[in-house]
């Protein structure tokens, strides 16, 4: 667990502040040390004491007035591709030492490892938070499961190791205070590897209704995808995952347990803490 802490003065601007994430990492830092960006701060409804600043990562010239003076500069990039994220990233670097990225467990692919090169060459110190799937995206299935306690999805037994958003805020507080986590890419999932019909039984278990998983095709789901707004080329991307996740399920990770001295939350304990937005 990280005790070395940094000394440099000024505040820590939050990107996605209104976020599962971002509004996590708020509640866990001083009020006082916290710049919050959003797009709208007249509806952020943050605590009281945080300083709330309008700004959005694609609009270069929105960003300057969000990082000057502060010190470090939580990132989570909010396309489903890099465009603009060099732009962006140079002017976060002309202001901060820090930048701690919120990026995904195949960092490899696609916009994350667009985003991660640009912090990399920005001059900066950085830390990628290499994500699993997240357990807020179950969030998703709220309106079905509300409706008639049933999710209609395909790939009901893909394996996924869903993390709570309070270890990824957890995480990013310990990268964005103490010196520990500089330059390295930890792996952050949960602590066990669930199908998603088990997800749908661990909100019913948690709202004290059962919920059933309905098997749809790919089909299916690809024309909901697109109608929702999703970007046509990552709704494949996201299905093949699915799919490879029902042979291939997400590994397990130590690295929450290991920075932050404590085992990384259940997606029981998720769900019983999200309970309230499943029920009708």
């Amino acid at each position: 667990m990280t005790t070395d802490m940094t000394t440099t003065e000024g505040p820590t601007t939050v990107f996605g502040a209104t976020g599962k994430v971002g509004r996590a990492l708020v509640d866990r830092l001083p009020s006082g040390e916290v710049r919050a960006v959003t797009r709208d701060p007249a509806t952020a409804r943050l605590p009281a004491g945080t300083q709330v600043v309008a700004g959005d990562l694609l609009d270069p010239a929105s960003l300057p007035d969000t990082v000057r003076g502060a010190r470090a500069a939580f990132l989570l990039w909010p396309a489903f591709d890099a465009t603009g994220a060099a732009e962006a990233v140079a002017v976060l670097a002309a202001h901060v030492d820090r930048i701690v990225y919120l990026s995904a467990a195949v960092a490899e692919d696609g916009v994350w490892g667009e985003v991660e090169k640009a912090v990399r060459a920005s001059g900066v110190e950085w830390t990628f938070l290499r994500a699993g799937g997240f357990a807020g995206n179950t969030l998703g299935w709220a309106e079905q499961i509300r409706a008639d306690g049933v999710v209609r999805e395909p790939y009901g037994q893909a394996g996924r190791s869903l993390v709570h958003e309070a270890d990824l805020a957890a995480v990013a507080a310990i990268a964005l205070t103490g010196d520990d986590l500089v330059g390295a890419s930890p792996v952050l999932t949960g602590p066990e590897t669930l199908t998603q019909i088990d997800q749908a039984r661990h909100i019913g278990d948690a709202i004290g209704r059962p919920v059933r998983w309905e098997e749809t095709s790919r089909e299916t789901a690809q024309e909901t995808m697109l109608a929702a707004g999703w970007d046509p080329a990552f709704v494949e991307t996201a299905l093949d995952a699915w799919a490879a996740m029902v042979d291939t399920p997400e590994r397990v990770s130590p690295d929450v347990e290991r920075i932050t001295g404590r085992p990384a939350r259940t997606f029981a304990e998720w769900a019983r803490d999200h309970a309230a937005d499943f029920r009708p």
